[in-house]
């Protein structure tokens, strides 16, 4: 992106926040997403096989998840930068009211259809425990509040829909990101743009994270489920929070730099150190590692994207293929789990935790690609 292209950022666009008179960034962007939904596929598809419990390389496949933190990391960078933008510039800050209605309209839709078909689907088919198949289970999955109990895993958790914790943590976000912009930027930096004071309340709003983390491993007063709640994986958000102000800043991001020291992040976090391949890891040091070494992988792959979008990686990820995949990413997340079911027992004929994660995987994005552009277009919300 040259340095002549403007670039205008609104919380209320279809991707979270981003536009641009010259497509490049936007593109860029969009495309990333692809990795993250792809990520997220693929460890579905080795659980699903039983190929987590293969030592080193297991642990390299259940990492995977990390397309969770990527998309967290977007979230905060895209979200956040109308604010820090204003900020900086001295504009108005973003309207709320417009920027909830906007949120709830780009999630809603397809999520309200993708857990309706998911009910109905399951209730003619049986492919394993399924506790919140239940019309309490229902109503708490559509109002994505599944997590809010004690014990969500023998509640509300529902077969075709396990992934949606995350997304409950993302709603969870966007509830609290205008509070969280006002305390930042008119609370503490006297709304004025006072970048180095911005950074400082950013790293302390990320250290909430590893106390929650202490506070649910070394208490029981919460519900077991506070594990999955928006503090323990803040410091994901906070990521991309710190690269909109370091976008104003006028830094760079280098993907020479940033990418190879993400890959070896995550060859170490693959080690037993981010403990076994779960959501939530039961010991307090894996649980740490695991969100720390969380958050500096997927802020250092956005980060080149998000500050200076150049080179192969930034063309790459802006290609037409990806970004095809990225504007079905939202999508691809959300039904692939029912799709991976099906392609597994009608497709492919595998039994659970056995067979071909590769042509899971293959089957899976087969079926799950159409079927993700068809309900993107058909609930997405034109302006």
């Amino acid at each position: 992106m040259t340095r002549g292209e403007r670039t205008v950022f609104r919380p209320d666009t279809a991707e979270g926040g981003l536009e641009s008179a010259g497509r490049s960034r936007v593109d860029s962007l969009t495309g990333i997403r692809a990795v993250a939904a792809i990520l997220v596929v693929l460890t579905h598809a080795a659980y699903t096989t039983g190929k987590y419990t293969h030592g080193y390389l297991g642990l390299v496949y259940s990492r995977m998840e990390i397309g969770v933190p990527i998309f967290f990391v977007l979230s905060g960078f895209l979200l956040f930068s109308p604010w820090v933008r204003a900020a900086a510039r001295g504009g108005a800050s973003p309207s709320v009211s417009r920027y909830a209605w906007h949120r709830v309209r780009r999630i809603m839709p397809a999520y309200v259809v993708t857990v309706l078909v998911a009910y109905a689907l399951y209730h003619f088919r049986m492919a394993g425990p399924n506790p919140g198949h239940t019309w309490v289970g229902l109503f708490r999955n559509l109002t994505l509040t599944q997590i809010y109990t004690d014990h969500y895993w023998i509640t509300f958790l529902h077969q075709g829909l396990t992934q949606m914790w995350s997304l409950a943590v993302e709603a969870a976000f966007y509830v609290a990101l205008p509070a969280l912009a006002y305390l930042l930027l008119v609370v503490l930096c006297r709304r004025q743009w006072r970048p180095g004071m911005l950074l400082g309340g950013l790293l302390a709003l990320g250290l909430i994270t590893p106390a929650w983390l202490v506070l649910v491993h070394t208490t029981d007063f919460l519900p077991d489920g506070a594990k999955l709640w928006l503090p323990a994986y803040l410091a994901w958000f906070v990521g991309g929070m710190i690269l909109a102000a370091l976008r104003e800043m006028g830094v760079n991001g280098y993907a020479l730099l940033c990418i190879p020291l993400a890959l070896v992040c995550y060859f170490i976090a693959s080690t037993p150190i981010a403990g076994a391949p779960t959501t939530a890891p039961s010991e307090l040091r894996e649980g740490l590692a695991k969100a720390l070494f969380y958050a500096v992988i997927a802020t250092l792959i956005v980060a080149p994207l998000a500050l200076s979008n150049r080179g192969l990686y930034a063309r790459a990820m802006a290609s037409r293929p990806m970004v095809f995949l990225g504007e079905i990413s939202y999508e691809i997340f959300l039904i692939h789990l029912v799709t991976m079911e099906l392609a597994m027992v009608e497709i492919l004929h595998f039994g659970i935790y056995t067979g071909s994660m590769f042509w899971l995987f293959v089957a899976t994005m087969v079926v799950t690609v159409p079927l993700a552009w068809l309900l993107h277009r058909f609930t997405r919300v034109r302006s």
